[in-house]
């Protein structure tokens, strides 16, 4: 999973009584053992420790909130999801992100992302209008394996990986929202928010509140 909205920050948002939120969709159990496997690869030929303490999740949205907001959070959230439908999420290969030195699986597909993006601008705006800074929604979808690496590790990998292959696919049903109350503190579970069931018709133009 993506972390780090905090990096850069001015202040302590901890010390100020924000809590950082993560919405994420996370693979089934077939997919997640297989890049649990490919994070256990790169550490044993990289040494890097990284990749084994984070789970294998696609982050949707990460922001700061205060505690009391989230309550109408998890209601704009199930809004949301009452109108979009499940869909399913197939990895292709491997990419990098030169700014940030890190090793990700592609998402072949961003468009439902990009949907459930345009939709959670809503979150956005309320997180804002109460003072807290703007939410990071992700626009380039991806599952990683290792990220901040030392550059000397980030290039020699990407040789590597630019030529490995990795296709699986896994169906996205339920978004989950995550959080913390420290900069080093574990995730927990907040709320799980179910999809609506996949649309056989489907052809990208599919009617719903936020469209």
């Amino acid at each position: 999973m993506e972390t780090g909205l905090l990096k850069g920050e001015n202040f302590n948002a901890f010390e100020v009584g924000l809590l950082e939120y993560l919405l994420v969709v996370s693979p089934d159990a077939c997919v997640y053992d297989k890049v649990m496997e490919e994070k256990q690869n790169f550490f044993d030929e990289y040494g890097e420790k990284i990749p084994l303490h984070t789970k294998p999740d696609i982050t949707v949205a990460n922001f700061l909130a205060m505690e009391r907001m989230e309550e109408t959070i998890i209601k704009w959230i199930q809004r949301i999801c009452g109108f979009k439908h499940g869909f399913d999420v197939v990895l292709n290969n491997y990419s990098g992100f030169p700014r940030s030195n890190t090793v990700f699986i592609r998402v072949q597909d961003h468009e439902p992302f990009k949907k459930l993006a345009k939709a959670l601008h809503v979150i956005d705006e309320y997180v804002r209008s109460n003072g807290c800074p703007k939410v990071r929604i992700i626009d380039y979808p991806h599952l990683t394996i290792a990220r901040r690496l030392p550059l000397n590790i980030y290039e020699k990998a990407m040789m590597e990986y630019s030529q490995k292959l990795f296709h699986e696919s896994f169906p996205v049903r339920q978004l989950v929202l995550m959080r913390r109350d420290s900069e080093f503190g574990k995730y927990k579970v907040v709320n799980v928010f179910a999809l609506l069931p996949p649309d056989p018709n489907e052809d990208g133009h599919q009617m719903n509140l936020f469209n």
